[in-house]
């Protein structure tokens, strides 16, 4: 999904005590044994989704907004947006906004780049680096693109290292073989082609900061050859897409390198299985289909003994949104996730009405709306997260 190119706004997570050479000092986030720890305890969360923070124009709206995620028991928020300059409009803003997170008790998963253009990303390297007629996938493996990339992490890592406002860093959001521009030959199901460059990344961004966690920010795909995971549609088999390595992760051995501490995947099976989501479907329901997805991400989250995120997860639709997400969340909560819905939504925002881009916009007040946006006075809707930080919460203490 159009998602967090540049922050992720986290609340209270955790850093891999194992893994880090250095003491931890108080505040920041650790990993260990598949949980996450705050200051020697158990740190469990139920956090937030919402990119638009950081372009909100009142100071007001910014720590009116982490008000009432606070008040709604939010820990984790994820964002999106990057302008890397040092005035009053890039990095000064980023600033404010750590800052006032931190006010509030939440803590930012600060994301590097992103697959997709939305915001700009990781194309932006493509196109003004290796130039026209590129494909998506030598964002990964061209050598002046990556110390293009490490010269822009060391800045942000550099500046905040020694926050513990800070919960984590992630590599790029939802990275795959293809982006807005096609893969390569040399991404493609077996090459490790991504495998490859979270190892590298995350090696650089741990040489320089031993103290915060590092996560790939993947949308969790797998890769299982052996199992041909597919299905029928109209007589002719298809290979399923989240479990034959095209997407270019490998969710169970990427879960593995040594300075990745916890996992992220995401959940939108109305739109990734838009041929089975059918009135005529006898074997398939967007319920199910989740619920077996964070299956198989608690199991490998187990074998890798580290802590694991549902990361970003939506359906369209109120009805829809009551009647699954009690089930997901109830599952997640279950195998000992954390949980970040996609997204968090505002109203009473003293900004009234601006469009940002991709017809993203404030109207009267009101953050914008994807169609996954939760407001509070969805009631029904609002209480499930809810009612999951306050188990999430009891289980911290």
């Amino acid at each position: 999904m159009r998602s967090f190119l540049a922050l992720i706004f986290c609340a209270l997570l955790v850093l891999a005590e194992a893994q880090l050479s250095t003491v931890v000092p108080k505040g920041f986030v650790t990993q260990r044994n598949g949980e996450f720890r705050l200051n020697g305890k158990p740190f469990n969360f139920v956090g937030a989704n919402s990119y638009w923070i950081p372009l909100l124009t009142k100071k007001e709206d910014v720590h009116a907004t982490f008000r009432e995620m606070q008040g709604a028991g939010v820990k984790v928020w994820n964002s999106t947006e990057w302008v890397l300059n040092d005035g009053r409009q890039g990095l000064q803003r980023l600033d404010y906004v750590i800052e006032t997170a931190g006010q509030y008790g939440i803590k930012v998963i600060l994301a590097f780049t992103n697959n997709w253009v939305g915001y700009g990303g990781s194309e932006l390297y493509v196109n003004w680096i290796a130039g026209a007629g590129s494909t998506h996938d030598v964002f990964f493996s061209d050598p002046r693109i990556i110390a293009s990339y490490q010269r822009y992490v060391k800045v942000i890592v550099n500046r905040y290292k020694n926050s513990p406002n800070i919960f984590a860093w992630e590599l790029m959001n939802e990275a795959r073989c293809l982006g807005d521009l096609p893969a390569g030959p040399n991404c493609v199901a077996g090459t490790n082609l991504l495998s490859h460059w979270y190892k590298q990344q995350s090696d650089y961004v741990r040489s320089l900061d031993s103290r915060h966690m590092i996560t790939t920010g993947g949308e969790g795909h797998f890769y299982w050859p052996d199992k041909n995971v597919g299905f029928w549609h109209n007589g002719v088999f298809i290979s399923d897409y989240n479990f034959n390595g095209q997407a270019g992760e490998d969710f169970d051995a990427d879960l593995q390198l040594e300075n990745i501490d916890f996992g992220t995947y995401h959940i939108y099976p109305q739109y990734w299985y838009t041929l089975l989501d059918t009135p005529s479907s006898t074997n398939f329901t967007i319920k199910d289909w989740g619920l077996s997805w964070i299956q198989d991400h608690a199991n490998s989250a187990k074998k890798a003994n580290k802590p694991v995120i549902l990361e970003e997860f939506g359906v369209s639709g109120l009805q829809n949104k009551t009647e699954i997400y009690p089930e997901w969340v109830g599952l997640a909560l279950k195998t000992r996730h954390a949980i970040m819905p996609w997204q968090f939504g505002m109203t009473g925002l003293k900004e009234r009405n601006r469009v940002f881009k991709y017809a993203d916009y404030i109207i009267d007040g009101a953050s914008p709306n994807d169609g996954f946006a939760i407001y509070k006075n969805q009631t029904a809707v609002w209480n499930i997260f809810a009612n999951a930080a306050k188990v999430q919460n009891s289980r911290s203490r």
